[in-house]
Parts: C-alpha cells; sequence; structure tokens
C-alpha cells in the first residue's frame, strides 16, 4: 500500500494516478472539505480512463495533529509519498505554514516509526535553495542560507526538510525532491493552480521570473526515484527558467488579453513603503515585502542536470506544458460558463 499526502492538490493527485496507472494500491489524504469531484474531473485530461483510475483510491481524513489519525491511515503502508503544505507568500499565513508544513512533517514523520513504512518521498521548494555553485546556479549543493532574508514559506520548507534529515539519520530511506513553480490542471485559483487565473485577472507582471515544470513531470519523476530505491538525497526539478513577462506574454495572447505591463523594481519598492505606513489600514498592502519584491524581481539560473544525468530524463518543454494546461484551464472555463 502506498499513502499520498495532499492528494487533492495539484501535484499530489497525479502521483496518485501515476501509482494507479503502475498498478499500485493506493491511499489518499484529503480534508472533510475537499472537493474529489474536481479531481475526477481533472483526471480526464490526464487519462481515458478517470472514472476507472478514481474508483480505485482508498480516500481517507486525516488529522496531521492527531499521531493516532495518522497512524491508523500508514496501516499496511509501505510507501509515502508526502506532497501536503500550505503555499503562500502573505505574512498572515506565516503561523499556518509553520504548523501545516513544519510540524505536520513532523508528525507524519513520526508516525512513520514503528509502522511498516520503508519509503519516504518528501516535496519541498525550490524556495530553500540559496548559494550559487561555481557557475552561478542553483543546484542541489545549494544550501539554505540562514542569514538571508527568506519568506516564512521558503523557511517553513527548510524547516520541514530538516525534519526529514533527521529521520534520514535515524535510518529512514528518504528522497526530497526540489521542484520548481508547477504547472497543471484543475485546482484552478489556489496554490499552483492559480497560473492561469492569476495571468488572466492582472494586466500587470515583474521584472523577474523563476523556474517552471511541468506536473506530469514531477509526478513520473518522483514515483521513479522511489522505485529505483534512490535514497537519502535530493534533487532539483525544473524543466527552465523563464521571465514571467515572457510567460504571461504567451498566456495572455492565448486569452485574448493585451500584453501584462512590467512593474519595476524601483515600483515595487514604493508600495514596500506604502506597506509600512499603511499596512495597518489597508490590508492587500501588507504581501508587499521586501523578501517578497526580491524573489519576484530576480530571475535565478537553477540546474536540472542531476536528475536528468541520473534517470536520463528529458522534460515536457515549457511551451508546450503550458499550451496543454491553458487548453484544460479554457475549456474548464467554458463548462464553467454553460
Amino acid at each position: 500500500m502506498v499513502f499520498v499526502t495532499g492528494a487533492t492538490g495539484i501535484l499530489g493527485r497525479i502521483i496518485v494516478l501515476e501509482l494507479l496507472k503502475k498498478g499500485k494500491n493506493v491511499r489518499a489524504s484529503k480534508r472533510p472539505v475537499s472537493n474529489l469531484n474536481e479531481v475526477k474531473h481533472s483526471y480526464s485530461y490526464y487519462t481515458e480512463n478517470p472514472d476507472d483510475f478514481f474508483n480505485r483510491i482508498e480516500w481517507v481524513d486525516v488529522d496531521f495533529d492527531d499521531i493516532h489519525s495518522l497512524q491508523n491511515a500508514l496501516k499496511d503502508v509501505e510507501e509515502v509519498y508526502h506532497c501536503a503544505a500550505k503555499v503562500s507568500f502573505h505574512p498572515r499565513d506565516e503561523k499556518e505554514m509553520y504548523h501545516t508544513n513544519v510540524k505536520g512533517t513532523e508528525n507524519l514523520l513520526y508516525a512513520c516509526d514503528g509502522s511498516d513504512v520503508k519509503k519516504f518521498l518528501h516535496v519541498s521548494s525550490i524556495a530553500v535553495l540559496d548559494n550559487f555553485n561555481e557557475k552561478g546556479e542553483l543546484d542541489e549543493t545549494s544550501d539554505f542560507n540562514p542569514k538571508e532574508e527568506h519568506s516564512a514559506y521558503a523557511i517553513s520548507k527548510h524547516l520541514s526538510e530538516m525534519e526529514v534529515w533527521r529521520a534520514s539519520a535515524e535510518g529512514l530511506n528518504t528522497i526530497i525532491i526540489n521542484p520548481g513553480m508547477i504547472i497543471g490542471s484543475g485546482n484552478w485559483g489556489n496554490s499552483s493552480g492559480d497560473i492561469f487565473p492569476t495571468f488572466e485577472k492582472n494586466s500587470f507582471t515583474f521584472s523577474g521570473g523563476t523556474s517552471y515544470v511541468d506536473v506530469r513531470d514531477v509526478a513520473e519523476i518522483s514515483v521513479e526515484l522511489m522505485e529505483k530505491n534512490i535514497f537519502g538525497e535530493r534533487f532539483v526539478i525544473i524543466s527552465e527558467n523563464r521571465k514571467y513577462a515572457e510567460l504571461g506574454r504567451q498566456i495572455r495572447s492565448k486569452l485574448g488579453l493585451k500584453e501584462a505591463k512590467i512593474l519595476s523594481k524601483f515600483q515595487l519598492n514604493i508600495g514596500w513603503l506604502a506597506n509600512i505606513f499603511f499596512g495597518w489600514l489597508i490590508p492587500s498592502l501588507r504581501i508587499i515585502t521586501k523578501s517578497n519584491i526580491e524573489s519576484i524581481s530576480a530571475l535565478n539560473v537553477i540546474s536540472n542536470r542531476k536528475i536528468k544525468d541520473r534517470l536520463d530524463y528529458q522534460f515536457i518543454p515549457l511551451s508546450e506544458s503550458v499550451d496543454f494546461h491553458l487548453n484544460n484551464y479554457i475549456n474548464d472555463k467554458t463548462l464553467k460558463n454553460k
């Protein structure tokens, strides 16, 4: 039995599907308010038999604050894919992110101790990568630098990684993956599923960029790493580094919208000053923090050389990935408006 946390998220659901395609028995965590019909609908974009696969999933409600709940979910489980996380760059979510990302991971690993779990894959983020290599790139050796300013999200993912490394030192077979911004279908407006709605509704973008990867690549690589028993290592999983403006141009053009205006770092710093003086009065200003400004104004080159070499893997080109998932987004909007 395989257990997948965060299985209704944009990545978790596709890892579940990938495992089912390989004939695995899958138990998947959800919240009582999770929309399973939305998950089942999104499978129609990835397979011709969405209902057949979906109906094989054993769904369980899990309370990550309750060790007994986690231990029950892990009964007869030998492999865990830990995808559950809170993703936010708003200061108001700092406590929830720490609780979900750090304490949730700590409790899950504690529940694994004494269970039948033999393999544990943890989904982290490129947000924890700091120190550049000799080529001026970020890679698996780019350790988190606590002296630098970070978002609360990056700190929470770093601390959750520390919990995984601790469990690894105590004998659990672990793998950490650090995906870039994941592009997928479904869960529109939430977490990584917010890419297309954001570019659609905002007529502005930023001068920097980030690294992107298709959800299908992340799921396939995750399962392959577990199958090949490649433990005690971390792997950066990205397809391409791309400026926000370039991605926005492709998305907004397809949606029949004007090209987005680029906000300069100078303009953003004015917003930061406004946050200092008026953030208490205007909540929307509070997201304009120094760490967020630095993040959206820079384009760090991140290397995917290690995973490509280790698995001889070829990523889906970013333009193809965007076209595929953007078409799904447009189709879902059309269905919703009928």
